[in-house]
């Protein structure tokens, strides 16, 4: 790969080492402005070829050309909240209907006899409409002309169809077809006149696994045995090893806590702590080990609590509910409590469903066939859940004690003692208190309270009162020395409310209810009310969830499977079949090949909803080993890359690079689970919270070198390493993290205290291993970080670099060679996968 950094082919000098380390601001912003201009004439040339290849197209497509169009230029008039003169443009019956005037909008086949046409093509300001904004562009009208001329079909929207099982096509390139995934990729790229690129190198081929798989580099060990091995199994070998490895569910459990909003902390200004959100970190990372069935996996985290054998696991899984934004001190508690409960929704419409339900909050959807209706069945569902810090105390029925019935017992005892022995002490002090000065007695209603005690009371008892105080506070003493085995509490949902009535928010506001709704399902989705079962006495919930989560993890439902076998593709390739993860919506993007996607769909429901054989299927295809090599053909005919002709290089997510510093600086900590780790966070950045560095603790170096997922995700203070190079948004679910270029990721990467101490950590475990040879070191170095073995003119390269950087003054052989490392985890090489 050509890279920005790379030592292949430069001179020392070329590296600028001097401006670097003496002015290393310069150097930052020449970095971040060659990126700058290396990518805008890209990204320019992309969208011009992008649109003139959308222009070319003859066919419409209602979905994605004419709905948005009306969507978003008409329906303010003529949508699902308003019939001007008559006419609603959301619904195909209602839009071809006759008009109050007796003339019809759209006539199909006949634009000249439709009268929206003739108003949105006027140059009669009285007539034109929209009345208000720009007119409708020459572009649009035709677009419209040419719909109606076509018969103004008001296509079914393909991700509410049934999933169907499509046949593998027949390619004439049967030699390249692996597994079907490839027959689906490999005849659009016939039918598009494009060949696949060549396969990928053995390097880039075991970087690319490992990274996706298990978000960790391959050693060169590993690296070496993997393109030393040519046994035609040798690939899938490995594929199997590295789906067993505990790195997997570590990798592939922090694509979901982006999904499910995951933080340690519950955000707004005090952004106070949420006790054992960390255990529904380790419940994901372990289901996705041991390849737990991704239906049960819904239905636990769905209704975990309401499974007829609830285990501590299934409970700790409804902690799904409890990770979203909370407002311990909100100015108006029942929009709070309908924003917490819309949280909810939200997130399981998209996670779930790929659905964005929570449009319809306010009004019906614009777009999706979603009526406000709907959306407050679906809320009926979840209303019986209290509100995360009920009781007023930030934890409240969230926390749920799941310690050993004995062990519970014993704490509930010695609880009961203490309780006991204390109110006795009470009794005893008021005997005492009455007998003392008025201003004694209000001192013992503050904080000195003990003080007056301590110095007052004997003298206000009788011996034989003093005598009794004194055995009680002893008493006392004993009990509060008892040390019994900790109880085990989980963030869950544990006992719910009674379910309350549910209405529709007229304008989403809650002090304005409308009519009356029970919990159903979307009608888009085949509709009808669930069969839910009496309350049992004694019961901690009604089981509506349980209803909610078998519909969703239901063979039957159209969005479920493609859903989620689109996630496993888009962190494989980069992007789903449908760009928009969790939007399968009418406003989200078609899939590019539809047939794979429901074949994808159908498999995972046939290998029983587990995602172990889904991963095998795909990255034992050839589209997933090809390179990543352009071809002009490819550039020029599908420069987005739609198609699949090649495959699309990545940078490294946020915690793929921290990690990969600490594994190849020798310094990674693979300990798995546990509450939370705090890395040093600079005192400039923590000045910049409302009570600076409150919240946050400093673990031990060891704690500090886990792996990322680890780390104790505070809202407010993200690490600088991890927001810098785009961790995800906790505030709401987040399908697709962004990948930008910016000036402060060279500024943490050259200047920042982890960088510096990475590289010297590197710098020491090189001259541990390779000594004072400085070919040794420069081999290791290049060997460690990018899995391959260095060339003569990296190596030679990297050894002039070397001794130019021992000249510079003040700067000796340790500091050279620190330099040198720092150099090395900046590699665009390092940074990047082909």
């Amino acid at each position: 790969m050509q890279t920005l950094t790379d030592v292949r082919g430069l001179e020392p000098a070329d590296y600028g080492w001097r401006r670097i380390f003496l002015r290393p601001q310069r150097f930052v912003f020449c970095f971040a402005a060659a990126l700058i201009a290396l990518a805008v004439p890209a990204v320019m040339g992309s969208v011009s070829l992008a649109a003139e290849s959308k222009n070319a197209e003859a066919e419409i497509d209602f979905r994605r050309d004419i709905q948005p169009l009306l969507a978003r230029r008409c329906y303010q008039c003529h949508g699902p909240d308003k019939a001007e003169a008559g006419l609603k443009l959301d619904d195909r019956k209602r839009a071809l209907a006759e008009l109050d005037s007796g003339l019809h909008a759209i006539t199909p086949g006949k634009p000249e006899a439709s009268e929206l046409l003739a108003r949105v093509a006027s140059n009669d300001d009285s007539v034109r409409m929209p009345p208000e904004g720009k007119p409708l562009s020459e572009d649009e009208v035709a677009l419209l002309r040419r719909w109606i001329e076509a018969g103004a079909t008001w296509q079914d929207h393909w991700a509410f169809e049934p999933i169907r099982r499509p046949q593998p096509p027949t390619v004439g390139n049967a030699a390249w077809v692996r597994n079907p995934i490839d027959a689906f990729i490999a005849i659009r790229l016939e039918e598009a006149g494009l060949k696949p690129a060549a396969p990928a190198d053995p390097v880039a081929l075991v970087r690319r696994l490992y990274y996706d798989l298990t978000g960790l580099p391959p050693t060169p060990e590993e690296a070496d045995a993997f393109a030393g091995d040519s046994s035609p199994e040798a690939y899938e070998r490995l594929v199997d090893t590295l789906l067993d490895s505990p790195r997997y569910g570590e990798r592939w459990g922090r694509h979901w806590l982006d999904l499910v909003r995951y933080a340690d902390t519950n955000s707004f200004e005090r952004d106070g702590v949420k006790p054992n959100a960390w255990k529904y970190r380790d419940y994901v990372i372990r289901s996705f080990n041991d390849d737990k069935p991704y239906d049960q996996f819904i239905r636990e985290q769905l209704a975990g609590d309401e499974l007829p054998q609830a285990t501590t696991e299934t409970l700790i899984a409804t902690g799904y509910y409890r990770l979203g934004l909370w407002d311990d001190e909100p100015a108006d508690r029942l929009q709070a409590r309908y924003d917490e409960l819309d949280d909810i929704v939200a997130t399981t419409g998209q996670v779930f469903l790929g659905l964005t339900v929570n449009c319809a909050r306010y009004h019906d959807h614009k777009i999706d066939p979603v009526p406000q209706a709907d959306y407050y069945s679906l809320l009926a569902f979840f209303h019986e859940l209290d509100s995360y810090g009920h009781q007023g105390d930030g934890n409240g029925r969230s926390q749920t004690d799941v310690s050993p019935p004995e062990l519970a017992a014993r704490h509930r005892e010695l609880a009961e003692q203490k309780q006991h022995v204390k109110k006795q002490c009470e009794q005893l002090e008021q005997l005492g208190i009455v007998k003392m000065s008025a201003e004694e007695q209000r001192k013992t209603e503050g904080r000195e309270r003990a003080k007056v005690l301590k110095e007052k009371l004997e003298s206000c008892l009788s011996a034989e009162e003093w005598r009794q105080y004194s055995e009680q506070t002893a008493k006392l003493a004993e009990l509060e020395a008892v040390k019994l085995p900790p109880r085990e509490t989980v963030l869950c949902v544990g006992r719910c409310l009674h379910p309350p009535k549910t209405f529709v928010l007229l304008r989403g506001n809650p002090h304005v209810q409308g009519a009356e709704v029970e919990p159903a399902f979307p009608a888009a989705l085949g509709g009808g009310k669930p069969t839910i079962p009496p309350r049992a006495p004694g019961a901690n919930s009604s089981g509506r969830r349980t209803a909610l989560a078998d519909w969703i993890a239901s063979p039957d439902n159209p969005l479920t499977a493609r859903v989620m076998a689109n996630r496993v593709w888009q962190h494989h390739f980069g992007r789903g079949l449908v760009r928009s993860t969790s939007n399968f919506g009418n406003l989200g993007d078609p899939p590019t090949h539809p047939q794979l996607l429901d074949w994808l769909a159908s498999e995972l429901v046939a290998q029983g909803w587990r995602l172990k054989p889904l991963h095998r299927l795909i990255v034992t295809s050839r589209a997933y080993q090809m390179s990543s090599a352009a071809s002009a053909g490819g550039l020029s005919k599908d420069p987005d890359n739609n198609l699949f002709w090649r495959f699309d290089m990545r940078r490294l997510s946020a915690e793929e690079l921290r990690d990969s510093m600490l594994a190849v600086t020798g310094q990674l900590n693979l300990k798995m689970f546990g509450p939370g780790v705090y890395p040093e966070i600079s005192r400039e950045v923590m000045a910049s919270q409302s009570r600076p560095g409150d919240g946050w603790h400093v673990s031990t170096p060891e704690e500090r070198a886990r792996r990322s997922v680890y780390i104790h995700v505070k809202r407010s203070l993200i690490v600088p390493i991890l927001s810098e190079f785009d961790f995800c948004d906790t505030d709401t679910s987040c399908a697709v993290r962004f990948a930008t270029t910016q000036p402060t990721q060279a500024l943490g990467m050259i200047n920042g205290d982890f960088a510096q101490r990475q590289a010297e950590a590197f710098a020491n475990r090189l001259q541990s291993e390779a000594g004072d040879d400085r070919e040794a070191q420069v081999r290791r170095a290049l060997r460690l970080a990018l899995s391959r073995q260095p060339d003569a003119k990296s190596l030679e390269r990297g050894l002039r670099l070397l001794q130019s950087l021992e000249m510079q003054p003040g700067v000796g052989a340790g500091a050279a060679l620190k330099y040198y490392c720092l150099m090395v985890l900046n590699l665009n090489e390092f940074a990047y996968l082909d």
